[in-house]
């Protein structure tokens, strides 16, 4: 009897504690978002937007070119490197999606109804699928060709695509922290496949 109560007990600590850390994330992603939200511009706004619809262009324009690069040159590393980006793209678009359906976390704005994001897309938001395909895309580049003047680039535009959606007001610091994790992460894994 006293086993039954100790996992009792047990349980009870774990959901009170995971309960609470939630909260106090909850609380610092709202925070930030409002933060954010208060700086808008109409100029920023029309940017950062500009950005995140570009993105799923920039994602397959990266390993496109390095294929067509490849192909014109005779260029079998190029071509192998285009395909590591792609599939490292790929990869990552269906662990998100994956993780998506298991955590199905509401959208900031749909948490808190006082909130005002620049629009209202449907969908769940954890992990931020913009940000993990950007930084998949970037990490992979970047590791094919560790070059600053790819690299930086390329971080560059991964981290303004994770800061354009908390602009917009579409994800929490913490779905874009995971969509960059989860991006890099999986670039990193499938390193392998560079020539």
């Amino acid at each position: 009897m006293k086993v039954q109560h100790t996992w009792l007990y047990a349980l009870l600590l774990l959901f009170t504690t995971t309960a609470t850390a939630q909260a106090r994330i909850d609380s610092f992603d709202i925070h930030m978002l409002q933060n954010i939200a208060d700086t808008r511009t109409a100029g920023q706004t029309k940017f950062l937007l500009l950005v995140s619809n570009t993105n799923d262009y920039m994602n397959v324009a990266i390993p496109a070119g390095l294929l067509i690069g490849g192909i014109i040159d005779h260029n079998r590393d190029m071509r192998q490197n285009a395909l590591y980006i792609a599939t490292s793209m790929a990869t990552t678009t269906l662990l998100n999606t994956a993780l998506k359906l298991i955590f199905k976390r509401p959208r900031p704005f749909k948490l808190h109804v006082n909130f005002t994001p620049v629009y209202t897309p449907g969908g769940y938001s954890f992990p931020s699928g913009h940000t993990s395909s950007a930084f998949s895309s970037a990490t992979a580049l970047a590791r094919a060709y560790p070059k600053w003047y790819v690299i930086a680039p390329a971080m560059l535009w991964a981290g303004t695509v994770g800061y354009s959606r908390l602009y917009l007001g579409v994800h929490n610091p913490s779905d874009v922290t995971a969509g960059a994790l989860l991006g890099a992460g999986t670039a990193f894994g499938l390193g392998f496949m560079r020539p």
